[in-house]
């Protein structure tokens, strides 16, 4: 029986609807429960992969953060689950394939994916009783949101500091300039409504946050009538329904929630406002201005006016051939377009936005001038069917592809489908997009259609805001001082009862913290519910041409990929590598000019990209194997199109553009900067790994800190003709070299496009000799590194790493084992719980033969990197529960057997065997993991992470420049 086959409905829910969609293959099932009137949409398909999500539509109006601090503390015990920490608890009893909770700006939401029922069973019983029947205790609030402690907790005569999770999250999130920027124009694009608020907390306003202010928002908004469940997957939605009923809604009786929800008033003229965001003290800050312009749009739920937005907004900046985006990308007012730049849709009226950064203050006026110039000549010009066509076979090709490589296929369904449902539109006909689009279709044959959308969305609408955010090198200061004052003043007008109330506060949350809950009240997966592992996608070579076939289930895409082992390289060559995969799709080819190929590439095809691969042996971490890879994909129609798109940018990319390649490399140093504050983790990681293999340092060259730093010292320098000049030369001299290597094809889609994809590529490319040129090789790398990376955050990364094995040493598997060890047993604890940072952990890269401790958004330094000691103290010392290492186990098989789309799957069993990660090698892995001891654990440790080949890297702020000076770290400004 089919998903979706079985009608029968729960007596305690009536069906509205099922509607099916052939594009999707699947069933759109929508109920409401009779009693609260609680939806539920369910997706019913044949995937075992089952997906739960729950929002609650919630509409804040401040900027304390209630809402985000809500979500965590709601995790943090229930009714049916008193323990401290359920969440993370089941994270470690779980083979979830996702668990997370998110906060929206108008809607908070409690999602997990599973392939395994009883897991899935587990899972739900502990979500529904987490969002509908939590505990919120005081002390939870106090760790998760905010609270006030003296620096040493039990010691009055410090200073008075305020600590909190969310309260770093926040102050690690709004540090980026351009989190900032969309708060401050969405605050004067909705002067009136919930999204003039920062949903996820304004650090100055968290602390405003009371505990009964959380209460109240939990009693109001936290009821099923305000609820909206949806599932994915093969489980009928009856059986989703017996266990809602039973489990939560049969408590509950219908509840009017008032919500503030409301269309913004409408401005009758444009507004013009500037900002200042904090830059370090003594940092340049020319070219640092951020200028946007952003308009109020209609209703996000009216599917009409959804879509002739987004096609407004694809005509306008989709490439760099469409006219708002060439525009921005050409002009002298900045150094690239915004990162903000396109449409949000997620709110209940749209926001269109254009802009650009690296500016100076004062010249808004110019962008603007710039601006409406360009919508005057689109308006009066209007746009080429073929390229309105173009842009309705990119909507068609993204409603048509199976994703689920970053998160699971069925969430990202849902999370298209949740706007229009919180927002009281039709999730249904935002799913199903064939018979829009075919009406828009039909439209675009007026020329005067999308003119006629220009005028009125945006020439003739007066709810405007142009706004400058400029650098502020002394704000930050100004602010600390602020905080420190008022904090001052605080300490000094406490009572002594209040001064032994936040003694005893600090004194109880941390004996919470110790405390070893009773977990077995929790329901679990053990090791005997661990799948066989799945076997991987079959491949067959084709006849006569050096290509791999993978037949899977694509719904009409085809995915085809060059392969070319890399040439010989010098160092100077090897660091070129990311700015020429960057360019390489991005410039014109043969006789066309950059914009036209990108007509040609969006009318032809779902996009084409250009990157390299690298990964040591899986017995030797230092000895480097190559690869560069054209990657692309089409619908099935224009299969033989994408060969020749892929076939032309190999032969004939120019990289005589040197205006454009200009601009490309503008708009790279501004996507890497704005990297720091949301993966400084990362980076922090890869600057300690660097010394510690070809691999880790090779990371941390092409993509990691050294690689932003030297994208700006190149930027700097390229306003100079000559110096550009050269660096295309450079490009063009390397495409040159890769050209002469010889190449293999990854062909994947249904098994009937596979010949006919093969036929046509034989054609198009003459079969090469497979050993031309030396083989590129990297010398072994091994050396210590102790950095701290000097930026503007609020938060600290901190990371420390130790050389390590490759995959297929046996002692890998126990380092795998032992990165979640430590996490679970220890550093979650010690770094997140206790020390406020939003996250801390550690784990086995085998790739590159490096084990890393890490913390993210973190408030301290040195007391973390001490932490990273003593989690390896604690192994050693402690007396451990055989269950304790079961979970850990559990998290690692979980990441193994994760889920992947159809094509995600093939091209990951293509490039595992590439490097030499056979089946058989990753089957003994598993097996190796499946059989690890604590005796094991204490033992890699012992051998691998000694405490003198440690290297350390943080990523900080000026400030800080004494305390790591102090501990032996070399400072590096980034």
């Amino acid at each position: 029986m089919t998903a979706g086959s079985e009608n029968r409905v729960h007596p305690a829910f009536e069906q509205l609807r099922s509607h099916r969609i052939e594009t999707l293959n699947l069933t759109v099932e929508e109920y409401r429960h009779r009693k609260t009137g609680a939806r539920h949409l369910h997706m019913a398909a044949d995937n075992d992969e089952n997906v739960f999500f729950v929002a609650l539509r919630t509409f804040p109006m401040d900027s304390t953060g209630v809402a985000h601090i809500l979500e965590h503390t709601a995790l943090c015990g229930s009714e049916k689950y008193p323990v401290r920490d359920p969440f993370f608890m089941m994270i470690r009893r779980s083979l979830n394939t996702f668990m997370n909770a998110f906060t929206s700006s108008d809607w908070t939401a409690y999602p997990f994916a599973s392939k395994n029922r009883k897991d899935f069973d587990n899972l739900l019983s502990v979500y529904l009783d987490a969002v509908f029947f939590s505990t919120l205790d005081p002390l939870d609030f106090a760790q998760e949101g905010h609270r006030l402690e003296f620096e040493k907790q039990d010691d009055p005569a410090t200073p008075l500091v305020y600590r909190g999770v969310v309260y770093n999250e926040m102050k690690g999130a709004m540090s980026a300039p351009t989190s900032q920027l969309w708060q401050q124009l969405s605050s004067h694009l909705f002067p009136t409504t919930t999204y003039h608020y920062n949903s996820g907390g304004e650090p100055d306003h968290i602390v405003d946050l009371s505990y009964d202010d959380l209460l109240k928002f939990y009693r109001h908004h936290y009821h099923p009538s305000n609820a909206i469940f949806a599932t994915y997957g093969n489980i009928p939605a009856h059986e989703h329904h017996d266990r809602f009923e039973t489990q939560v809604l049969s408590r509950f009786e219908h509840q009017k929630v008032e919500l503030p929800v409301r269309d913004e008033k409408r401005m009758f003229t444009p507004l013009n406002v500037e900002h200042g965001y904090a830059v370090s003290e003594g940092e340049p800050t020319e070219n640092k201005t951020h200028i946007v312009m952003g308009w109020l749009l209609g209703h996000s739920f009216d599917l009409q006016e959804n879509l002739e937005s987004h096609l407004l907004a694809n005509v306008l900046l989709e490439n760099s051939a469409s006219p708002m985006m060439r525009a921005l990308e050409t002009s002298s007012i900045g150094h690239s377009p915004s990162s903000l730049c396109g449409l949000e849709d997620s709110n209940r009226e749209m926001t269109f936005v254009c802009g650009v950064e690296g500016s100076e203050p004062g010249r808004d006026g110019d962008l603007e001038a710039l601006v409406n110039e360009t919508l005057n000549k689109v308006a009066e010009e209007g746009v080429s069917e073929e390229r309105l066509e173009a842009i309705l076979h990119q909507l068609e090709l993204h409603q048509r592809e199976i994703a689920g490589d970053q998160f699971p296929y069925g969430l990202q369904l849902i999370m298209s489908a949740i706007s229009p449902m919180v927002h009281g539109g039709d999730p249904v006909a935002l799913l199903d997009l064939e018979p829009v689009l075919a009406d828009l279709r039909e439209k675009i044959k007026d020329p005067q259609y999308v003119p006629n959308l220009v005028r009125r969305k945006l020439l003739d609408n007066p709810h405007r805001v142009t706004l400058t955010l400029r650098p502020d090198a002394h704000l930050e200061k100004r602010r600390q001082d602020a905080i420190a004052n008022a904090l001052a003043e605080k300490k000094a007008a406490l009572s002594d009862d209040e001064v032994q109330r936040i003694v005893e506060q600090a004194a109880a949350l941390e004996a919470r913290q110790q405390r070893k809950d009773d977990d077995s009240i929790l329901p679990k997966v053990s090791l005997e519910d661990v799948p066989l592992q799945t076997p991987e996608p079959e491949a067959r070579l084709a006849d006569g041409f050096p290509a791999t076939l993978y037949a899977q289930g694509t719904n009409g895409l085809v995915y085809q990929q060059a392969v070319v082992p890399l040439p010989e390289l010098s160092e100077d060559e090897l660091l070129l590598l990311p700015l020429y995969t960057t360019c390489v799709t991005e410039v014109g080819c043969g006789e066309l000019d950059y914009l036209q190929m990108q007509d040609r590439i969006s009318a032809e095809s779902g996009g084409i990209s250009a990157f390299t691969s690298a990964r040591g042996r899986i017995d030797d971490v230092q000895d480097l194997n190559g690869y560069l890879i054209f990657n692309g994909k089409a619908l099935a129609r224009n299969r033989e199109s994408l060969g020749q798109l892929l076939r032309d940018v190999f032969d004939g990319a120019r990289f005589d553009e040197v205006g454009r390649i200009r601009e490309l490399i503008a708009q790279i140093r501004a996507r890497r900067e704005q990297a720091v504050t949301g993966s400084g983790h990362a980076l922090a990681m890869g600057a300690a790994s660097q010394g510690l293999s070809a691999g880790a340092w090779l990371s941390y060259r092409l993509g990691g800190l050294e690689a932003i730093r030297g994208i700006k010292a190149l930027d700097d320098t390229l306003n100079d003709q000559q110096a550009l000049n050269k660096l295309c030369q450079r490009l063009a001299d390397l495409h040159q070299r890769i050209q002469g290597q010889p190449f293999q094809y990854l062909l994947v889609g249904e098994e009937d496009q596979l010949e006919p994809m093969v036929d046509s590529l034989r054609e198009r490319w003459v079969v090469p000799a497979m050993e031309q040129g030396k083989r590129w090789t990297l010398e072994p790398v091994s050396y210590q590194t102790r950095q701290a990376w000097l930026t503007s955050t609020q938060v600290n990364f901190c990371a420390k790493a130790y050389p390590t094995v490759a995959v297929d040493h046996p002692d890998a598997a126990a380092l795998t084992v032992l990165g979640g060890f430590l996490r679970n047993g220890y550093l979650h604890r010690s770094i997140r719980e206790k020390g406020g940072a939003y996250g801390g952990g550690a784990g086995q890269d085998s790739i590159n033969g490096t084990f890393r401790f890490f913390s993210y958004r973190d408030p301290r330094l040195a007391e973390t990197l001490e932490d990273f000691d003593h989690a390896l103290a604690w192994l050693q010392e402690t007396e451990h529960n055989p269950q304790e290492l079961e979970e850990s186990i559990l998290g690692v098989i979980g990441q193994l057997d994760k889920p992947r789309s159809p094509a995600g799957e093939a091209r990951n069993a293509f490039h595992n065997r590439l490097f030499g990660r056979t089946p058989e090698q990753q089957a003994r892995f598993r097996e190796r993991v499946l059989s690890v001891t604590l005796d094991d654990l204490k033992r890699v440790a012992a051998t691998w992470l000694v405490p003198g080949a440690a290297s350390v890297a943080v990523v900080t702020n000026h400030e800080n420049r004494a305390q790591v000076e102090s501990l032996g770290l070399e400072t590096e400004e980034l």
